[in-house]
């Protein structure tokens, strides 16, 4: 019975600092701030699209620092319009940004896809694209998990991409991008993929 009694108190004793270890969760007020000042940007004049979940930025943000810099300060010092297409390693496999120039494709031969091990930051250099986007929790799997895709039916919004903006895709996020936008054949996209 007294070892039972020891068990209970230590498992008691590891939830309770487990609990006080926690950080407090952040205020949506907080958040709006944070975006609002610009803190996370890193000379990144583009602004977030408008369907970017900003609570989930913050969080993602704020667990690996380190990661969003090297990605944000990737994106803000290159001069991407004269960039080749082509694979550019930030920090090993953590961090590593594509560049295409390539025709979109039209609507129905586009999957919607989410990543598990990776957060896209997907921006248009030049043309314009148009980019589905919906919650996977509320999505149907086509095909399954592998590395690192999966595949959805799902009822989305739409948005026609423009050049002042970036859209980010966490883990929750079901996305439907390189839809041919009216009058634009060939697009230049930078897609940053950043460890979650």
């Amino acid at each position: 019975m007294k070892s039972i009694r020891v068990i209970f108190l230590v498992f008691a004793a590891a939830c309770f600092m487990s609990v006080q270890a926690q950080e407090p969760p952040v205020s949506k007020k907080a958040v709006k701030k944070w975006i609002r000042q610009r803190a996370w940007s890193n000379g990144v004049a583009l602004q977030l699209h408008p369907s970017v979940n900003i609570a989930a930025f913050y969080a993602a943000y704020h667990k690996n620092p380190a990661l969003w810099e090297a990605a944000l300060t990737f994106l803000a010092s290159n001069d991407l319009a004269t960039m080749p297409a082509g694979k550019y390693p930030i920090i090993g496999d953590s961090v590593f940004a594509s560049i295409t120039e390539a025709p979109s494709h039209a609507k129905e031969d586009v999957k919607w896809e989410s990543h598990r091990n990776y957060i896209d930051l997907q921006y248009i250099i030049t043309g314009k694209e148009i980019i589905g986007v919906a919650d996977a929790s509320k999505a149907t799997v086509t095909k399954p998990y592998s590395p690192d895709v999966i595949n959805y039916t799902a009822d989305g919004r739409y948005y026609t991409t423009d050049p002042g903006s970036f859209f980010l895709f966490f883990p929750n996020d079901a996305h439907r991008p390189t839809i041919k936008a009216e009058g634009y054949d060939i697009v230049k996209k930078i897609v940053i993929k950043i460890k979650s």
